[in-house]
């Protein structure tokens, strides 16, 4: 058979990534032909993509090829799959050839290009949340999968159009789009172009209609709101009637933490960082929040939950530091841990064990997990040639080499990878080689050492990865990573290093060497626990009972994902292995690196001086996380975000709820008398409180944060739309509905105070002081929305929870901060001098201007007090000139009235 493509034609991509399923097991033959030639004889009009088949006949639409060619692999037809298909066709491909009309022929931007399709996809996005799958019909990829990615990947290659709340579709997107089928799709189709590449094609096609009926609401939970069942909505209300007689009673706290048959026994580690240096945002966001937030979930949700981390001390690196420092390595380990241990205590970092690799037991276990593999013959003895420094007269770690990398050509490669391109280098392989301690050459030498015997573990490894990955909550990057490995083919490595600081090798002839740093730093882990308790085994040695979480950036997933596995794979030691390998990209400074010597980011042991709190970065940084790709930390966008999402929103809400219980009621819970529409926000609510469960339990930790601010905002929204501080002055009936409405008001706000409690626990507990949350509410998380402060309950003092972050503070961090990165200037910064931000900044000033032009409107149509309106007008015209400045447009003057 043969199929017919044609560059720049959208339909291609999804064939020519199914095509591939086909090779080995029919004969397809792929030509590339003109968008022009008329293929099929029967057509009145040109048509690719076109597959010929051996018997003649003909197909010529998208899905009906990709249906073909999945049919001969064996793929058998289901229902689910064929509605997918149904629906690309009749909803989304007519929404996406509208969007990419706008987008790339008429040149529109934004909203513009979004609002066709912005319906679809939520719909996408809510399928995958609520269904739980990484794949549109189940735990594998399919047909569906294939076309529907095809259709959507013109527009959502480019990241403004994949909206960040839309958490599942991005992920999914993401996991497709790294795959080796679909980047050769891309490739072909838009040949390094992007959409672009599809202008000539999209020209010669008719203007869209704008769709009938349906304009897209800048209100999701009005839209929400709409979809709801009866049903759903009584048993919402059910549950909360049911109040805190439907809570569990509270797990009793014991110590140590230990696995309990029966129950979810959940393992968490953060990456443990290097003792010599000072971590910054980055690392403190990849590692240590990130597995905070899940370990607070854990805790939240009942599961029985350690959670443990400790300083990596051995190696190369501490022994530079030492000598740079004139201290022992011992002294440098002992001052740099406790440099660690205050900044994650400033950070709020809810370690069950932070500990450290410098002890006996890291020595124990290390020696007997080698002697395990030595015995069974996965531990060869090669010589090796290393770069050895003589001026410094050592042999040099590799992290200790820096040069050119041989693959890529990136100067700044490591002697051990690149962070460029990913590859392993040997560091002999570097290109002009440099010493990173004195910037001397270094010598080539010979040295005799240990490797673990990767390609003999390959099939062990193979096999566990086979049942690990289909059920588990790797991220799209790790699995990505560890696939590049393996498809590369694994090879021996080396795990002993001439130094002194390090575990010794127990091995006669190699009592002059110690571990290499990668090989026994993930032993960490088991050593600290070892410390900890002398049951480590029972977390370690029971992988049937423990699910083990590991979080990093995606720079350690081959050592969590690969090296550690094979390691204790080797031992036949029943060791638990990793279940879910959570890892993020890299976060930027600004439009830089960090760098400590250049005195540009923000540092750990710098941020708790700058004057804001703790929770305050911890919100910024888990709303920036750097998940499906590398993020930034922007000083204007961080005072954004502090001052629209959490002062004016979260903040707002909450302190408004208890204020009015405080001033018209008080300060006790009135009684509460739900009619239809508050019996539909207490069902919204619970489904968006699910919806955050489901994101947390598959460690989507930043989408999750946006189901908190979406309660929010649909609690101030309801306050607005009742308007409870007029209804207390009006007749019992009016006044009644207040008190339902301040009822209700207040206990979204204590539901709030235990969903922001992983992410903000400092302000999780204010609030519940200020509302005299009962503790058993405070201890646990509910699947459902429950009235856990019923009538009568007197709450505590209400006092705000943000502060607001000035220009002028702001501008003054940017220059403390930004090191070489930030010019001096002869003249005192101007607040308001033009400076572009992100896409995604834009798009959330875009999405507020909407959201306050519509409040103005519907108060000038109910004829509101003047004063109430004018009020709103000046907030919306401030958000227009944050808009203004964000996109980098000179202010306009007042305008004044024209003269007739």
């Amino acid at each position: 058979m043969r199929l017919f493509v044609s560059e720049g034609v959208p339909g291609i991509l999804s064939v020519l990534a199914a095509a591939s399923r086909v090779r080995g097991k029919a004969e397809l033959l792929i030509s590339t032909v003109g968008p022009e030639e008329c293929l099929v004889p029967f057509l009145t009009a040109p048509k690719v993509p076109v597959l010929q088949l051996d018997s003649g006949n003909y197909l010529f639409s998208t899905s009906a090829i990709c249906r073909y060619f999945f049919l001969l692999t064996g793929w058998e037809q289901d229902d689910l799959t064929n509605q997918w298909l149904e629906w690309e066709a009749v909803e989304l491909q007519p929404a996406l050839s509208a969007a990419l009309y706008y987008l790339v022929v008429q040149g529109k931007k934004g909203e513009d290009v979004l609002n066709p399709v912005q319906r679809a996809l939520t719909h996408i996005d809510h399928s995958l949340s609520r269904h739980s799958c990484p794949f549109l019909t189940g735990e594998t990829e399919s047909l569906a999968d294939i076309v529907l990615w095809g259709t959507l990947y013109p527009l959502l290659q480019d990241p403004a159009y994949l909206p960040e709340e839309l958490g599942a579709l991005r992920s999914w997107f993401q996991m497709l789009s790294t795959q080796g089928p679909c980047q050769q799709a891309v490739e072909t189709v838009l040949k390094q172009q992007g959409v672009l590449a599809l202008r000539p094609y999209l020209q010669k096609q008719p203007q869209p209609k704008l769709l009938e009926g349906r304009t897209v609401s800048n209100e999701p939970e009005e839209e929400e709101l709409a979809t709801l069942s009866e049903e759903e909505i009584a048993m919402a209300v059910t549950a909360w009637e049911k109040g805190l007689e439907s809570l569990p009673p509270l797990r009793p706290q014991k110590k140590p933490v230990l696995p309990v048959a029966g129950e979810k026994n959940v393992l968490i580690t953060s990456a443990l960082p290097y003792v010599n240096n000072v971590p910054h945002l980055g690392n403190i966001i990849g590692c240590v929040l990130s597995a905070d937030v899940f370990a607070r979930y854990s805790r939240l949700r009942q599961w029985n939950t350690l959670y443990l981390c400790g300083t990596d001390e051995y190696g190369t690196a501490t022994e530079t530091k030492a000598m740079e420092e004139g201290l022992s390595p011992q002294e440098i380990c002992d001052k740099y841990h406790t440099i660690h241990a205050n900044i994650y205590r400033w950070f709020n970092i809810s370690f069950d064990i932070f500990g450290r690799t410098t002890t006996p037991q890291q020595t124990k276990i290390t020696q007997d997990i080698f002697q395990r593999l030595l015995a069974r013959g996965f531990v060869l003895q090669d010589t090796v040639e290393q770069l050895r420094c003589e001026r410094c007269a050592r042999f040099l770690a590799d992290r200790f080499v820096e040069g050119v990398c041989p693959f890529c050509g990136y100067e700044e490669a490591r002697g051990d990878q690149c962070d460029k391109c990913g590859k392993l280098i040997n560091a002999i392989e570097l290109k002009k080689p440099q010493c990173k301690v004195c910037r001397s050459c270094p010598v080539v030498r010979s040295s005799r050492h240990l490797f673990l015997d990767l390609p003999k573990l390959e099939s062990r490894l193979e096999e566990w990865l086979g049942k690990i990955l289909p059920g588990s909550d790797w991220t799209p990057n790790a699995r990505f990573i560890i696939r590049s490995w393996l498809r590369d083919g694994l090879k021996p490595r080396c795990i002993t290093r001439d130094l002194k600081w390090g575990t010794p090798v127990p091995l006669e002839g190699f009592e002059d060497k110690v571990f290499y740093v990668w090989f026994d730093a993930t032993i960490g882990y088991l050593s600290i626990t070892a410390n900890y308790t002398d049951q480590w085994e029972r977390w370690w040695k029971n992988p049937e009972q423990v699910d083990l979480y590991q979080f990093m950036a995606k720079d350690n997933v081959p050592f969590h994902g690969l090296v550690f596995p094979c390691s204790v794979l080797g031992t036949d030691d029943n060791y638990t292995l990793v279940s879910h390998i959570i890892a993020t990209e890299y976060l930027n400074y600004e439009d830089g690196k960090f760098s400590k010597s250049r005195g540009v980011g923000v540092f750990g042991d710098m941020a708790q001086d700058t004057g804001i709190p703790a929770d305050i970065w911890r919100f910024y940084l888990l709303y920036i996380r750097p998940e499906g790709q590398d993020s930034a930390f922007s000083w204007t966008d961080m005072l954004l975000k502090n001052n629209s999402e959490l002062l004016n929103n979260l903040g707002n809400f909450i302190n408004r709820a208890g204020m009015f219980v405080s001033k018209f009621f008080g300060g006790s819970v009135p009684k509460m008398v739900l009619t239809s529409d508050d019996q539909r926000l207490v069902a919204h609510v619970t489904l968006e409180l699910q919806h955050y469960h489901q994101l947390l339990e598959k460690v989507r930790i930043r989408d999750a944060l946006r189901s908190i601010l979406t309660i929010s905002r649909h609690g101030n929204q309801y306050i607005q739309v009742n308007e409870p501080w007029k209804r207390i002055k009006g007749n019992e009936a009016d006044r009644q509905r207040a008190g339902t409405v301040t009822g209700l008001a207040v206990n979204v706000a204590a539901l709030l105070s235990i969903m922001i409690q992983p992410y903000m626990p400092t302000v999780s507990t204010t609030i519940q002081a200020q509302l005299q949350l009962p503790s058993l509410a405070c201890s646990i998380l509910p699947t459902d929305f429950l009235c856990t402060l019923p009538a009568g309950h007197q709450i505590g003092t209400v006092s705000p929870l943000f502060q607001k972050l000035e220009n002028d503070q702001i501008e003054s961090l940017r220059q403390r901060f930004g090191g070489g990165q930030v010019k001096a200037s002869p003249k005192p910064v101007v607040v308001e001098t033009v400076t572009t931000a992100g896409p995604q900044q834009i798009q959330t000033l875009m999405d507020e201007v909407t959201k306050q032009g519509n409040t103005v409107r519907e108060l000038k149509a109910q004829k509101a007090d003047k004063n109430q309106v004018a009020a709103e007008v000046t907030k919306l015209l401030e958000l227009k000139k944050q808009l203004a400045l964000a996109e980098g447009k000179p202010l306009d003057p007042p305008k004044g009235k024209k003269k007739k």
